[in-house]
C-alpha cells in the first residue's frame, strides 16, 4: 500500500546530500515550509545551492539555514527585505554567491525544468546587467535573453492538504512556487496542515499530483514567521 505520510521531519529530508540544489517554496511567509527547513538544518547537509523567491526573514526558516553557513549559492528574485539582515551580512562579507533572477523568469526556468525544456528566450532583463554574458537574439524586432532551465535535487514545499498517495492542494497565495518546484525536482517533500483519505480530495482540486511527491509531512500547526519577527522586535 502506498503511504507517503510521515510525522518524522528529519527522516523526510534525509534524501538531501551535501552539494545538492534545493528548491524551497514560499513567497515571504506564504507557502514557506519552515518545519522542513529547520529539519534540513538538523540533518546537517551543507554546500547547498538554494532556489527561493527571497532570501529569508529574521533568523527563522531559510534565514536560519543561511546563518548556519549551509548555503554556498542562492538563486532568487528578491534578496533584500526589511528583515533580511542575515543574507545581507553574508553577501557583503563574500560568504555567499547570489544569482539574481526576475521573478517570472525564475518560475518559468523551473517550469521548463519540470517539462523537460532545456532553455528558452524571454524579453525580460534584455538590455540590463542581468543579461550580461548571456545569448541575446531578436524576435519580431525585440531582444530576448536565453535562460536555462532549473532542475533541483530536492524540493521542499508547503501544501494545505495531502493524502497518503501524495496528492496536494494549496491555500490561496501559498500555492506560489510549490507546483513548479515539485515538477522540477528529483525528490519532493511537502509539509501539509491536513491529511485526507485517498479519494476525499476532488480530483479537480488537486494541484500537484502524487507522481511529483515523495514524502508528505503532517504539520497541523506550523510556526508563524510573522509571530517570530514580532517577538524579536518586542524582545
Amino acid at each position: 500500500m502506498i503511504n507517503k505520510i510521515t510525522e518524522d521531519a528529519l527522516a523526510a529530508v534525509s534524501v538531501v546530500t551535501d552539494g545538492d540544489t534545493v528548491l524551497i517554496g514560499g513567497f515571504g511567509e506564504a507557502g514557506n515550509p519552515t518545519e522542513l527547513v529547520h529539519a534540513l538544518i538538523e540533518h546537517g547537509a551543507r554546500d547547498l545551492t538554494v532556489v527561493n523567491n527571497n532570501a529569508g526573514n529574521g533568523e527563522i526558516g531559510l534565514a536560519r539555514l543561511l546563518l548556519k553557513g549551509r548555503v554556498t549559492k542562492l538563486i532568487c528574485s528578491f534578496p533584500r527585505s526589511a528583515h533580511g539582515h542575515v543574507f545581507n551580512e553574508l553577501y557583503k562579507a563574500g560568504k555567499i554567491e547570489l544569482e539574481l533572477v526576475p521573478q517570472g523568469t525564475l518560475a518559468e526556468r523551473m517550469r521548463a525544468g519540470g517539462a523537460g525544456i532545456p532553455a528558452f528566450f524571454t524579453p525580460t532583463a534584455a538590455g540590463t546587467d542581468l543579461a550580461a554574458d548571456k545569448e541575446v537574439r531578436s524576435f519580431d524586432g525585440r531582444e530576448h535573453v536565453l535562460e536555462h532551465a532549473i532542475r533541483g535535487d530536492v524540493a521542499l514545499i508547503k501544501g494545505e492538504m495531502g493524502d497518503r498517495w501524495g496528492n496536494l492542494t494549496y491555500r490561496m497565495a501559498a500555492r506560489n512556487f510549490g507546483p513548479v518546484m515539485a515538477m522540477a525536482a528529483r525528490k519532493t517533500i511537502a509539509q501539509v496542515r491536513q491529511v485526507a483519505e485517498v479519494g476525499a480530495i476532488d480530483p479537480e482540486q488537486i494541484v500537484t499530483p502524487s507522481i511529483f511527491v515523495d514524502r508528505v509531512l503532517l504539520v497541523p500547526n506550523p510556526v508563524s514567521e510573522r509571530d517570530h519577527l514580532l517577538e524579536r522586535e518586542n524582545a
